[in-house]
């Protein structure tokens, strides 16, 4: 009975898609057709294999979801969205550590949705990609933590912040001793800003790079073999990716220590 509920739920997409579809509320034929792109005549066999397996009842010419239905289809949607995720992009977290997100949101990998992939050329590995830049150029404010040292992201940021945006940069020990030695004057105006917020991870930060802006999602994993770093990120624009990403950087900012004042030379 256990493998036959599986391979009802999720061996045939018309199936599948139904039970999802249904999940909004009751439901008429021609609703299911228009939504599904199905005919009747093809859809009804699955309908009665549905009522057959007690997921969807059907009440004159409505059909309904059951409440073991209910529930299975509550369980079905986050394990779907993360399946499409990783199948979207599937050699980019099979190639990729995800250790640095925290198991709690490695379970909620879902909730990014749809993402691209962003891949830099070779010949302009270490510049901005366009897509990036002009989003948060037009973004309110910026999360950023980051765990590599990347001097036109940096130049970036002091520009946005002179502009007003409010950022709040979380960057690891190594980072931030390269920018206070080599960069001490930007580093010393931008602490001076009232609209930024430096914050001092403790410990190795295992993501390479997480910004979350009002506009979008940005992380960029190191891979499993931590000699070959390729600067690949995913972006996502999902307001659920959003809300993801803010959960992810504040439950960073746990292990992290706000700097609110130059250190001493």
């Amino acid at each position: 009975m256990k493998l036959e509920l599986i391979e009802l739920i999720f061996l045939s997409d018309k199936r599948k898609q139904l039970l999802l579809f249904l999940r909004r509320g009751p439901k008429n034929m021609d609703e299911i057709t228009e939504a599904l792109q199905v005919t009747s005549t093809s859809i009804l066999p699955q309908i009665k294999k549905l009522k057959d397996m007690s997921l969807v009842t059907q009440e004159d010419k409505t059909y309904t979801l059951s409440l073991i239905g209910k529930v299975l289809v509550e369980k079905m949607q986050p394990l779907i969205n993360t399946i499409e995720l990783f199948e979207d992009n599937f050699d980019y977290w099979s190639e990729k550590d995800l250790q640095g997100i925290p198991f709690s949101f490695r379970k909620r990998l879902g909730e990014l949705g749809k993402c691209k992939l962003i891949q830099p050329d070779l010949d302009r590995m270490f510049e901005l990609d366009q897509e990036v830049v002009e989003n948060l150029s037009r973004s309110g404010h910026v999360l950023e933590a980051i765990a590599y040292f990347h001097p036109p992201m940096i130049s970036l940021y002091q520009e946005l912040a002179k502009k007003g945006v409010e950022l709040s940069l979380l960057i690891s020990e190594s980072v931030f001793q390269r920018y206070y030695m080599d960069y001490m004057e930007d580093f010393r105006s931008m602490i001076a800003l009232e609209n930024v917020r430096f914050f001092r991870y403790s410990g190795e930060l295992k993501i390479a790079s997480l910004t979350v802006t009002d506009r979008f999602f940005l992380i960029s994993l190191f891979p499993k073999n931590q000699r070959h770093f390729d600067r690949e990120s995913l972006i996502c624009y999902d307001p659920s990716a959003l809300k993801l990403g803010t959960e992810l950087f504040n439950e960073l900012l746990l292990d992290s220590t706000q700097i609110t004042s130059v250190p001493k030379e």
